[in-house]
């Protein structure tokens, strides 16, 4: 008995002996003529109390056995037949006999444990006898209302009292939580508890009427103890099933530690065990121990075979097999005050054909995963050298080009081995492969963090970098490139000796340098295997890739093909959307659609990637009614919010030679309900200039639509003011060269200062492009620039976001908003 248990017991006894002395030498309030003498009464009590607990019934609570007797009956008889203050020593007699016959017939209880369960009784009749006297005088006395609710209020005591104690007990022994034995005993004790009472007060009403009824009461009595034990028969069924389906089905893990873990902490819970070993044989032999106990806690540890030793009377031991198959063994120890029935018997039998099975399944599941594992690596990587084959190289290239940004430079470095087929035709092949694994072995020792290394096939090698330095200039990645091949190719040619022979391995080396979204993995190594052979052919090792040698270039078309699949997909190209902003006022005069390409493959793609491909294709008509709808489109959603805001789109100059142009655009404006001058055509300043009568018809007609023009990169041309007496436009844009070398350069600021007065002169509004500094503003600003755009007030940003931005500026902006087109203005 643990320590705590044993002062608990300790405690419960002294108070237990103190309350029957103190009892007996009380006063008694018998009546004179009493026909029973005291030591008569008081051997009533103590029969009485041995009946009660002798008449028990048992069930599992955790990890002990819960006893519930007929002590609240007893105690009421008692309370009305023996003065109260008699009732703890008769108690103490009667219980303590009880339990001490029931031990040596049939638990086996050591002696302490019978004193434990006597004296808590007895501390519970003492304190239930004191409830019941204070409230009433139970002795002889009259069945009134009152008289019964001290009953009740003395049964309700001894009750909570002995349940409590007997909770207690349970938890300092086992080391778990007082709440779920307590409850337990509650919920199993409740209906004896309400038929104890309901006899109880019947025996003192059958006694002050007739005693010669209760010949009668034998037979009922014994109804109902038959009712009381088919009732904790069937609750105890049934949560014992409902624990068992929820053990087992915790069973259904993946790995053995997870089942075995299950099994432990299940059966621990479901047989209310002290310990309990599940103990695992692995299929090399090895055996592996899961223990718990009580404290919740598991532990495993490597162990031998184990020994084949008879379970005690207290332990159950199953072996668990599959088939002829052993996997494990599952050993149960119960406490010595619940060892295991006949039905525990089945159901740790039951439970262990579960676990068994389930052990077997993880143990089957983890040669699964090993296998697959196996696979998976077989497949992406050579069984010669261990380094990636070519289609794990293309796979994972890609991969990592996608996770760079898109001009972010990356370099491929393609080898072969010089004089391989020699080495394979004098030496054999098994020196090849002992080549080619020195060769591998080498490169993966010059290989750094988040490089790719592959074996494409043959004599072949692929080094993708991916950490290329971008500092130093556009020649850098480069530089880096070169220098990285070189080493590979001076620590490769260093003398090894390959199957009795020693040899320097040298090796060609091609090398190409690209930013990471404008070639996939394939490309790449179509440009390395051009370099590798530029270098075979040159004499030397290592040689860049020189895209005027190479006739086959096809980025290009690639390019063109994919840009079909993003018109039609509508999820790829998107606008970035940046507003100008009035300098005086800070409201929005304008916003520029940007179109920005969102590559599956090769990430985000700005303008300058594939905009000059684009115009110089077939598909520029498409791609501009693409834009202008999309544009549009974000135009319309603005004024339907009440933000009367023009949106820019730039126009391309082969645009310009299509005569069904101003139709194609006066229909999307009809069918965006836009306004024409709502839309802002850009046109760059050498469109304005040409000659080319086409283009003259298609502005002027674009003009008398409504649309405006706008001139964009203002002052990088060869402009003059001829083209204002041509096209009338509306609005001039500063080229960002001129806004960014303004503060620096008297020429640029000469240049921007002029386009400002010019386009006061004329009426125009003008807008200075590229503003990042509030010194840049402030200089416009001084200028008599109307308008900016640039970082220093916005970003880019999506279309769903914009909104909110244009109406922030509309409602922070002063009052006096000068109108877009300057009136007047033709």
């Amino acid at each position: 008995m643990p320590g705590r248990v044993l002062l608990l017991t300790a405690a419960v006894a002294l108070t237990a002996l103190a309350a029957a002395v103190v009892g007996l030498t009380l006063p008694t309030h018998l009546p004179a003529d009493d026909p029973l003498p005291g030591p008569a009464r008081f051997g009533l009590g103590v029969a009485a109390f041995a009946v009660a607990q002798l008449a028990r019934l048992r069930f599992r609570a955790g990890s002990g056995m819960v006893s519930i007797t007929w002590g609240e009956a007893a105690l009421i008889v008692c309370l009305y037949l023996v003065p109260a203050g008699w009732l703890p020593a008769a108690t103490l007699l009667g219980a303590g006999a009880a339990w001490t016959t029931l031990s040596l017939a049939a638990d086996r209880r050591p002696p302490l444990e019978t004193v434990r369960i006597a004296t808590s009784l007895t501390a519970a009749t003492a304190l239930a006898g004191t409830v019941a006297t204070a409230l009433g005088a139970p002795l002889l006395a009259a069945p009134t209302p009152e008289l019964a609710l001290a009953l009740l209020a003395g049964s309700v005591t001894y009750l909570l009292v002995s349940a409590w104690l007997g909770g207690a007990t349970v938890a300092l022994r086992h080391g778990v939580p007082m709440g779920p034995p307590l409850i337990a005993a509650l919920r199993g004790k409740l209906l004896m508890f309400v038929g104890n009472v309901a006899v109880g007060l019947g025996v003192v009403a059958l006694l002050e009427i007739d005693a010669r009824w209760l010949l009668l009461l034998p037979p009922v009595l014994w109804l109902l103890q038959q009712t009381y034990r088919h009732r904790l028969r069937a609750d105890q069924e049934r949560r014992t099933w409902r624990a068992f389906a929820e053990a087992t089905a915790a069973l259904n893990q993946l790995d053995e530690r997870g089942v075995a873990t299950a099994a432990v902490t299940g059966a621990l819970n479901l047989f209310g065990a002290e310990l309990v070993d599940v103990d695992v044989a692995r299929g090399d032999g090895r055996w592996r121990r899961y223990r718990g106990d009580t404290s919740g806690q598991v532990v495993d540890r490597e162990i031998g075979p184990p020994a084949r030793l008879g379970p005690d009377e207290h332990e159950l031991v199953r072996p668990l097999t599959v088939g002829a198959t052993r996997v494990g063994e599952l050993r149960v120890h119960f406490p010595r005050s619940a060892p295991p029935s006949a039905r525990d018997q089945d159901a740790v039998a039951a439970f262990s054909d579960a676990l068994a099975a389930a052990l077997h399944d993880a143990a089957t599941h983890r040669e699964l995963r090993l296998v697959t594992a196996r696979s998976s690596y077989e497949a992406v990587h050579d069984p010669l050298t261990g380094l990636l084959n070519r289609a794990a190289m293309l796979s994972k290239g890609d991969q990592a080009l996608r996770q760079r940004a898109h001009d972010h430079p990356v370099a491929l470095l393609l080898l072969d081995i010089d004089q391989f087929k020699e080495v394979n035709d004098t030496l054999g092949h098994a020196a090849g492969d002992q080549l080619l694994r020195l060769g591998a072995n080498r490169l993966g020792a010059l290989t750094r963090s988040g490089d790719l290394l592959g074996r494409l096939g043959g004599d072949e090698f692929a080094l993708l970098l991916t950490s290329v330095p971008v500092l130093g200039g556009r020649t850098a990645p480069m530089a880096y490139a070169l220098r990285q091949a070189r080493e590979i190719a001076e620590r490769m040619a260093a003398p090894t000796e390959v199957a009795g022979v020693r040899m320097s391995v040298e090796v060609s080396v091609g090398v190409v340098v690209a930013d990471a979204g404008t070639a996939d993995l394939t490309e790449l190594l179509r440009r390395a295997d051009i370099a590798m052979y530029q270098a075979k052919e040159g004499g030397g090792s290592v040689a860049a890739y020189d895209s005027s040698r190479d006739a086959a270039s096809t980025d290009q078309l690639a390019l063109l093909a994919e840009l079909r699949e993003a018109l039609a997909a509508d999820d790829q190209l998107v606008l970035a959307l940046q507003p100008a902003v009035d300098l005086a006022t800070g409201a929005p005069t304008g916003v520029e659609a940007l179109i920005r390409w969102r590559h599956p493959r090769r990430g985000w793609l700005g303008p300058s990637d594939f905009i000059r491909p684009v115009e110089n294709s077939e598909q520029l008509g498409t791609f501009t009614r693409y834009v202008l709808d999309k544009a549009l489109a974000v135009a319309a959603d603005w004024a339907r919010a009440g933000l009367d805001v023009p949106i820019s789109v730039n126009l391309s100059a082969r645009s310009l030679l299509d005569p069904r142009l101003p139709a194609e655009i006066g229909e999307a404006l009809r069918r965006h309900q836009v306004p024409p001058r709502r839309l802002v055509l850009e046109i760059t300043e050498t469109v304005v200039m040409s000659e080319l009568e086409i283009i003259d018809e298609v502005l002027a007609t674009l003009r008398s639509m409504g649309v405006q023009l706008a001139v964009d990169d203002f002052g990088t041309g060869f402009s003059s003011l001829a083209f204002v007496t041509r096209i009338a436009v509306d609005e001039l844009k500063v080229d960002r060269s001129f806004v960014i070398r303004m503060a620096d350069s008297p020429e640029a600021a000469a240049i921007v200062r002029a386009t400002v007065g010019l386009a006061h002169e004329l009426g125009l509004r003008v807008v200075a492009e590229g503003v990042e500094t509030a010194e840049q503003r402030l200089a416009l600003a001084e200028l008599g620039c109307t308008a900016a755009q640039g970082y220093h007030f916005f970003k880019p940003m999506p279309a769903d976001k914009i909104g909110a931005v244009l109406g922030s500026l509309l409602d922070a902006a002063r009052p006096t908003v000068l109108p877009l087109r300057a009136d007047g203005a033709s």
